[in-house]
């Protein structure tokens, strides 16, 4: 509920066209961004369905003029893999081709895929799709499918280089990576002070809805949070209570590291256990097969993450006849996507 909470504010914060403009002038550090006409930004309606039948709901797709042209940007606010994310773009295509928006030339337009994350752990997926494919052999590379998304990960943003930046989006970043009630207080006071026209109330309401269902509740969990809509309303609630909240904020950051200390203490004595495995199962290689074979074996032992797969791996091991048909095997768990954590 609480994810489902989160996509669908993000999706409202980014349903206006100045979140998405700050989005794209501050952290697509690319020279063509330079060429945009912001003044065209359009959200596009409609739905793309998924095959699995879902709906992507929680994606935001805008276009903008970029020189004489269209340029698409497709927002991806509940990120799967890039194998979905290839789908999602060919299906927003298919969609634009049933419309006849194509190019003068009967092109599809350029599209910008942009995954948005903001949790904690570092991201670790791959962010184009010729990393998830098995190299093929000279010539065979030309004909795989290709894709590759701009991934803007929050907690890789430090608040000295967001703090200077009058950007909305910047700011909503800095929010995602506070660390107490005063730093929130700084950023909503600037956040008021930036949506004071009249005709930006639908934002500054979205920012308030956010930061009293989603954010706030997340950081301090069983705190009553007072019933405000309006960005203003939210920033004299943490006047008020902004020394309560730093001691159950506090408390609430104690817990959770003492959470993540006990997880990264177990993920360690896991790894070392990963890693005695791989290196009995390399051993029992070099023995039957020859140091060659084993070399090829090692980066392939180092991405499994799953340690009843080493331990199948040992048993097949055994019944392979060479090295050949031992690296086959390797090989084919990889195909079937069972080697480690899920993309």
């Amino acid at each position: 509920m609480t994810t489902q909470l989160h996509d669908h504010s993000y999706k409202l914060l980014f349903s206006h066209a100045v979140m998405v403009e700050d989005l794209l002038r501050g952290f697509v550090r690319e020279d063509w961004v330079q060429a945009i006409d912001f003044a065209t930004l359009e959200k596009v309606p409609g739905s793309y369905v998924s095959d699995d039948l879902r709906e992507r709901a929680d994606d935001v797709v805008w276009r903008v003029r970029l020189r004489d042209r269209w340029l698409y940007v497709y927002l991806l606010l509940e990120f799967q893999s890039a194998v979905r994310l290839l789908t999602y773009v060919g299906l927003l295509y298919q969609d634009l081709i049933r419309a006849g928006q194509l190019t003068a030339e009967g092109r599809l337009p350029p599209v910008l895929p942009v995954v948005l994350y903001n949790g904690r752990p570092c991201w670790t997926a791959a962010t184009e799709m010729t990393e998830l494919i098995e190299s093929p052999p000279a010539g065979l590379e030309h004909y795989q499918p290709r894709l590759r998304y701009l991934l803007l990960a929050e907690n890789r943003y430090r608040d000295a280089e967001l703090g200077p930046l009058r950007n909305l989006s910047a700011a909503l970043f800095r929010l995602e990576n506070s660390r107490g009630p005063a730093e929130v207080q700084r950023v909503v006071a600037a956040l008021v002070e930036w949506l004071k026209a009249p005709e930006q109330t639908s934002l500054r309401r979205a920012f308030a809805t956010w930061l009293r269902r989603v954010f706030l509740p997340a950081r301090l969990p069983g705190v009553r949070i007072d019933e405000v809509n309006e960005l203003s309303e939210v920033r004299d609630m943490l006047a008020e209570r902004v020394v309560e909240w730093t001691e159950e904020w506090k408390q609430q950051g104690l817990q959770q590291g003492l959470q993540q200390g006990l997880q990264q203490g177990l993920q360690q004595g896991l790894q070392q256990g990963l890693d005695a495995e791989r290196h009995l199962l390399l051993r029992l290689v070099r023995r039957r097969f020859g140091e060659v074979v084993a070399a090829d074996s090692a980066p392939l032992l180092a991405q499994i993450a799953q340690p009843v797969v080493l331990e199948e791996l040992g048993e097949v091991l055994l019944d392979c006849a060479d090295g050949a048909a031992w690296l086959a095997r390797l090989k084919a768990i990889f195909a079937v996507g069972g080697a480690g954590d899920s993309q």
